[in-house]
């Protein structure tokens, strides 16, 4: 192990060892003062291209990490293909009463009941603005109030503010800690907000993609449902998935009691099964992004064999560091140097019908 290595473990270490939200808040921090550097320059064999865009490599990160737009760039710079940023709300609020953040250091999981707390359009905004003219796909994840009287207004709101800033939209009506916003999922809600929400996008001057993100607990009638109308809107892609309310075998019984969105490791197989599920009935229309439970290269591979054209993480960046990023990328050209691919659009989608039939339930992962 070289000295870098031992001091970022050392380091991760002492990070975890501090509450949740006070390691969270100084990682940001730290990530502020991150000297500037270009990103490291990724294999072309990463390279993919989605929703009309480029992406020098498909990890991204998760919405959550980077709620308010502070270090978009230093993530990039880090590695990651893309970075999205939110959820954001058009008027600033706290969330949820702390605490509201868990790790679940065996299980490498996270339970969170933060609820969309954000410091609003106006200030990711300004925030946003001062990056202009960087390099580097931003996303926007966006939310709605949690006493909005409106939410497909909210949600219109964040079209109209970004539209000049960011290089795509994940519109998320999947959270599990904002009472009533999985309701946007059922078909008839879903019919009304879809196309006011396409509108809004089309009335500015650039086309940005839209990604509908969805929950892991669904049904497959319900997953019908959701695919039928982004189909027939032709929405640009999905984001698949969010949180869990469902609680696998934990190790932690304690804080496996705690409410909120279960993410991580426990995370991966449900929320891959139901990305599968989703590839097969999208039939190529629009692009997937795989969540949940990435955090190796076993586990980033089996996303794009269930039907995964760009991925996201988090949670292995709380357990593994900031180093995950790399490995992963190395372990994806690993694996395609060994079965001789030159693409990762070859391996695209082979083993969705193994997944979705639940013919997969488990991965050797790689450390």
């Amino acid at each position: 192990m070289t000295a870098k290595r031992a001091l970022a473990d050392l380091g991760l270490r002492l990070v975890l060892l501090l509450p949740p939200e006070m390691a969270h808040r100084i990682t940001i921090r730290a990530l502020t003062l991150m000297p500037e550097r270009p990103p490291p320059a990724d294999d072309a064999r990463l390279h993919t291209r989605a929703f009309g865009l480029d992406f020098p490599n498909p990890l991204g990160l998760a919405a959550g990490f980077d709620k308010n737009g502070e270090v978009a760039d230093a993530m990039l710079r880090l590695g990651f293909g893309f970075v999205e940023v939110g959820t954001v709300t058009p008027r600033p609020q706290s969330g949820n009463p702390r605490p509201r953040l868990f790790r679940l250091k065996e299980d490498h999981a996270i339970i969170n009941r933060l609820g969309f707390n954000s410091a609003g359009h106006e200030r990711v905004r300004a925030r946003l603005l001062a990056r202009a003219g960087q390099p580097g796909l931003v996303a926007l994840n966006l939310g709605a109030n949690r006493d909005s009287e409106d939410r497909i207004g909210d949600y219109l709101a964040g079209i109209e503010t970004f539209a000049d800033l960011a290089q795509m939209f994940v519109i998320n009506i999947s959270s599990p800690n904002t009472p009533g916003l999985r309701d946007l999922q059922r078909q008839q809600e879903l019919s009304d907000l879809l196309p006011r929400v396409l509108a809004a996008r089309d009335a500015g001057a650039a086309r940005r993609p839209v990604i509908v993100k969805i929950a892991p607990d669904l049904t497959e009638d319900e997953l019908d449902g959701i695919v039928r109308v982004c189909r027939a809107h032709r929405i640009d892609g999905l984001a698949v998935s969010n949180t869990t309310l469902a609680r696998p075998e934990l190790t932690d019984e304690a804080k496996a009691k705690e409410i909120g969105g279960l993410s991580g490791r426990p995370l991966f197989v449900p929320a891959t099964r139901i990305l599968a599920q989703a590839y097969l009935r999208v039939e190529n229309q629009f692009p997937l992004i795989g969540i949940g439970g990435v955090e190796d290269a076993a586990t980033a591979f089996a996303k794009i064999e269930a039907g995964a054209t760009l991925l996201e993480l988090y949670s292995g960046l709380v357990f593994k560091g900031a180093g995950l990023i790399g490995e992963i990328k190395r372990g994806l050209l690993g694996k395609l140097e060994k079965e001789g691919r030159r693409s990762l659009e070859e391996v695209r989608g082979r083993r969705a019908e193994d997944w979705a039939e639940g013919r997969i339930t488990d991965l050797s992962r790689e450390d």
